[in-house]
């Protein structure tokens, strides 16, 4: 049976494969990510936030789960106002995916984190959209994006590639049984073909030039100042010294 969407196929065998890979990764993620405000966009359908301890989070896109329904190059979010954002395959299939990383970066706060999440092109799922695959079949018939392609387009927008990792080496099988049977191939991706999982979740770091932390007075004083401020009390206490009292002088 052909998916003409993504959310059909996320309810396939493969698909509930995939998702329940995701969902471990996010609730072990999301829960260490401190901040005020998070969104994620896209696949709203799966709560990718429920482990956050965020005060207000919410899901945005184009189905009926979204609490807010938007497209992801004109999120109606306030600039640098969010502290985490999530992309759960979304830039696969967008039209134009450079858009939606600007309008990520815009609704970002500085040192805020992002979430992506993608179709790894260089894997066994990679070889199985380029030989054989139904026309409009979803996943298949998205642009998948590789790791060294994504890292440039966040590096261009001044992100900091922070940590990530790779799932679903299982080859792609249609029905359940022989995506179980090759289970096995998870560990040994991680140890053997790390490069070569059929999903990547990679984290990011949104930087900006020329900030910078702001310490105590006390911590960034220079010890010359400290120096120079002793030697000023010093000469103001030798000069109310009786006269019969010679100051000490150096030889």
């Amino acid at each position: 049976m052909v998916n003409h969407n993504l959310k059909d196929w996320f309810e396939t065998p493969l698909g509930a494969y995939v998702a329940q890979h995701e969902q471990s990764y996010f609730d072990a993620v999301v829960a260490d990510i401190f901040g005020f405000n998070a969104l994620q966009y896209g696949m709203t359908e799966h709560d990718f936030l429920r482990t956050s301890r965020m005060q207000f989070k919410f899901g945005a896109g184009n189905g009926a789960s979204a609490k807010v329904r938007a497209v992801g190059d004109a999120l109606p979010v306030a600039t640098q106002s969010m502290d985490l954002v999530v992309l759960p395959h979304v830039l696969e299939f967008a039209d134009e995916p450079h858009q939606i990383l600007r309008e990520v970066d815009r609704v970002m706060m500085p040192e805020g984190r992002l979430i992506i999440v993608g179709f790894n092109p260089w894997s066994l799922w990679g070889l199985r959209q380029t030989f054989s695959v139904p026309d409009g079949a979803y996943p298949w018939c998205g642009n998948f994006v590789s790791l060294v392609r994504l890292k440039d387009w966040l590096s261009l927008l001044g992100f900091d590639v922070s940590a990530g990792r790779l799932a679903c080496y299982a080859p792609p099988f249609v029905k359940a049984k022989w995506v179980t049977r090759f289970d096995f191939m998870e560990q040994a991706g991680d140890r053997w073909w790390g490069v070569a999982g059929g999903v990547y979740m990679l984290q990011a770091i949104k930087r900006v030039q020329g900030m910078r932390l702001i310490t105590p007075k006390w911590a960034a004083r220079p010890a010359a100042k400290r120096m120079a401020q002793a030697a000023q009390r010093a000469a103001r206490v030798g000069a109310t010294m009786p006269d019969n009292v010679t100051p000490l002088r150096k030889e």
